[in-house]
């Protein structure tokens, strides 16, 4: 099936700046997102088709590519995925977290629009942050899903005050420059006409109320500085880039408002052995010329254990086999991906006389020498993965 053209997704004309590509991105793929279109196929294809049109055309040297070539410039995969299954969810969500995951405990990041905190979206005014913390999962831990715990330094409600901000036999009264409202409305006179500003009353500071004597541990703020062990359950298959939120941990509102959360992001740590695509892994492994020529069963490592591999007659070097069922279990679904392995065929590097010998009959015979055309590794991952 014909590729659409990575302008026409993202709704852009061909000369359109950085920026403008930037944002077209940012609106398709917050509507398109998994977490806001939960068990939707359709919009998980849009997300990936937009963040697949992003990754080329943000790129300068690719979307000169692309504009000169087409899809044709790019490899199969269009942004570089070719030969291992083409652009998955994986792959997109972690592009999308890579580029647009960050800032700071406050608001305005990209959860916020996501999870409707920004721009007032329906939450209380008097809300603490949220924040983000980074958990580091082994392939081991993300293939049987996992319970972990992080420390969270954050703003906790001060207990001598119960997060009221007021001392013992303090009181609380309505300010009186904003009415209790905690924001002020100013009229100014302009050229234009009259122009209405809203702002934060400064008398209260937003608060609506004056407190008479404020507590003395938090300073009439309701909250103090320390620490919170957040115990999190990891299921089987997320991806770096995935995260999960934990309510009410971010930090505590200012003179008991309603607490932030605490968004945890999945990172996936290098392995010995596996390199992780999409729910396939792939690894490598050494034989003999022997066990090449004559086949055999080899031990392969898995994430579990071993598991037993075989051989046949004549296999060359950089063969990739399959082992199904081997991989990264499916999030939120059942199955698992395949485990790819990667031959590599050992030539001695120390022979004996006897070994020299025997060796030098065997060149001599026509079944010991190579044909020519030899498919390349990408190749033969492809044919492995039917792609």
């Amino acid at each position: 099936m014909a590729q659409r053209d990575y302008y026409e997704i993202l709704g852009v004309d061909r000369g359109a700046s950085d920026s403008d590509i930037k944002s077209a991105y940012r609106k398709l793929a917050l509507q398109y997102h998994p977490d806001r279109n939960p068990n939707d196929s359709s919009a998980e294809d849009r997300f990936k088709e937009a963040t697949q049109a992003y990754e080329v055309l943000k790129d300068p040297q690719k979307r000169q590519t692309y504009d000169q070539f087409g899809h044709a410039g790019l490899g199969q995969g269009g942004a570089g995925y070719e030969g291992f299954g083409g652009f998955d969810i994986g792959d997109a969500l972690r592009a999308f977290m890579r580029d647009f995951g960050g800032g700071g405990g406050g608001g305005g990041s990209i959860f916020d629009d996501l999870f409707g905190m920004g721009g007032g979206g329906g939450r209380r005014s008097n809300r603490g942050e949220d924040l983000r913390a980074r958990m580091e999962l082994t392939l081991e831990e993300i293939a049987t899903g996992c319970e972990k715990s992080i420390r969270v330094k954050r703003l906790k409600r001060c207990d001598p005050c119960g997060g009221s901000g007021v001392a013992a036999g303090s009181t609380r009264n309505t300010c009186p420059q904003c009415k209790g409202a905690g924001r002020v409305r100013t009229l100014s006179r302009t050229f234009l006409g009259t122009i209405q500003q809203v702002t934060t009353c400064n008398q209260c500071r937003g608060a609506g109320e004056i407190i008479s004597e404020p507590c003395s541990t938090c300073r009439g703020e309701g909250r103090v500085r320390g620490n919170s062990t957040v115990n999190i359950k990891v299921p089987p298959g997320v991806s770096g880039g995935n995260y999960m939120m934990v309510e009410n941990m971010g930090n505590a509102a200012a003179q008991n408002g309603e607490p932030g959360d605490l968004i945890a992001v999945f990172e996936e740590k290098p392995h010995e052995y596996f390199t992780r695509h999409g729910d396939n892994m792939v690894c490598d492994k050494t034989i003999s010329f022997t066990t090449a020529a004559l086949g055999g069963s080899i031990r392969v490592p898995t994430l579990e254990s071993e598991a037993n591999l075989r051989i046949p007659a004549g296999t060359q070097s950089g063969k990739v086999m399959r082992l199904r069922g081997k991989g990264i279990p499916h999030l939120h679904r059942g199955g698992r991906g395949d485990l790819l392995v990667r031959i590599t065929v050992w030539v001695p590097t120390k022979l004996s006389a006897e070994d020299k010998q025997i060796l030098e009959g065997l060149a001599r015979s026509e079944s010991m020498a190579p044909p020519e055309g030899n498919k390349s590794f990408f190749d033969k991952l492809r044919e492995t993965l039917g792609v």
